[in-house]
């Protein structure tokens, strides 16, 4: 079945998220309606992820979502246990109906559940690739092997020939693009993205770098060069939902008209307040707290002066 997305007046080509054709002034005087972004993903019961995880990011960085069901995940806040997909028509009857009223700014595609569902979802994108794609690879080790590699397979092929920036740990990009890596090191961010590149990708965002004395390195590259790079010091806890809380932010900014390297930084500079405020709901991992910035503020007295005091993004024009 295809789906037809309607491309909007303002959209862009792939390539040219460094150089947003509109700042951010213009797409405010062009319209108060906050951007629209088409999210592929699964329903997580825990809140952790999924499109729990999206619509949270999402809202809290001006963008507004629309949510297509892929599946559900059976799970609590320390283990995924099971994922239902559904069936490739629901996927695509979803899309289709939203898609004939409203025009996207972005497509983000999350954890879909089936290489049926990829197909779908990569029909679409492959009819308008004026539309900036970002796609996130979630861990995927509490799945069956064979799932694994049916499912990496069908997302390489079918999904990352569409995909403006692919988001992703370190570890599970690693394990995914460069299986054979022989190297006495571990692969660099560049690596990981001129693999990705082979596959059409412009660009890599990799997470979770280990780096010396308890820091964290985040890298933004394409397959010729480093765009960017950040680095957080490690949090002692063990967390759920970082990284699509990540793209969901990523994917917000980018469909806003922010460019490519301000939303990478932006996102991750809001991921890791979203971190630094979590809170555990259950008795299993901690949950990024999506809405840090909406808590009540301390009294005067009470406030650590050694605490950021300041939210990490700046206000947009679509702010709601």
């Amino acid at each position: 079945m295809t789906i037809h997305l309607h491309p909007t007046e303002d959209a862009r080509n792939p390539g040219d998220l460094n150089d947003p054709l509109q700042d951010a002034e213009e797409l405010a005087e062009g319209s108060a309606n906050p951007p629209c972004v088409l999210v592929f993903n699964a329903s997580d019961p825990s809140g952790a992820g999924g499109l729990a995880a999206d619509t949270l990011a999402m809202g809290s960085v001006g963008a507004h979502i629309l949510p297509v069901v892929t599946g559900a995940y059976a799970r609590d806040t320390a283990e995924i246990f099971d994922h239902f997909p559904f069936e490739e028509e629901a996927i695509a009857e979803q899309a289709r109906t939203i898609l004939e009223d409203v025009e996207v700014q972005l497509i983000k595609v999350g954890f879909v559940g089936s290489p049926d569902a990829l197909s779908t979802i990569a029909e679409t994108a492959s009819d308008y690739p004026e539309v900036p794609l970002v796609a996130y690879m979630p861990n995927l080790s509490w799945w069956d092997e064979n799932q694994i590699e049916a499912y990496h397979d069908a997302f390489r092929d079918l999904l990352l020939p569409q995909a403006t920036v692919l988001v992703g740990n370190h570890s599970t990009l690693w394990r995914w693009l460069l299986p054979d890596w022989s190297g006495e090191r571990p692969p660099s961010a560049r690596d990981i993205a001129k693999a990705a590149g082979e596959f059409g990708v412009s660009y890599t965002l990799v997470t979770g770098m280990v780096l010396p004395d308890q820091f964290i390195d985040n890298v933004l590259a394409s397959p010729q060069s480093v765009l960017a790079s950040e680095k957080y010091e490690r949090l002692e806890a063990v967390f759920s939902g970082a990284g699509d809380t990540l793209s969901a932010a990523l994917a917000a900014l980018l469909a806003s008209g922010t460019d490519l390297v301000a939303a990478t930084t932006e996102a991750l500079a809001y991921m890791d307040r979203c971190l630094d405020a979590g809170f555990r709901p259950g008795m299993g991992h901690v949950l990024p707290d999506r809405l840090f910035w909406a808590e009540p503020e301390d009294d005067e007295g009470d406030q650590d002066l050694d605490a950021p005091q300041d939210f990490a993004l700046p206000p947009h024009d679509t702010r709601h």
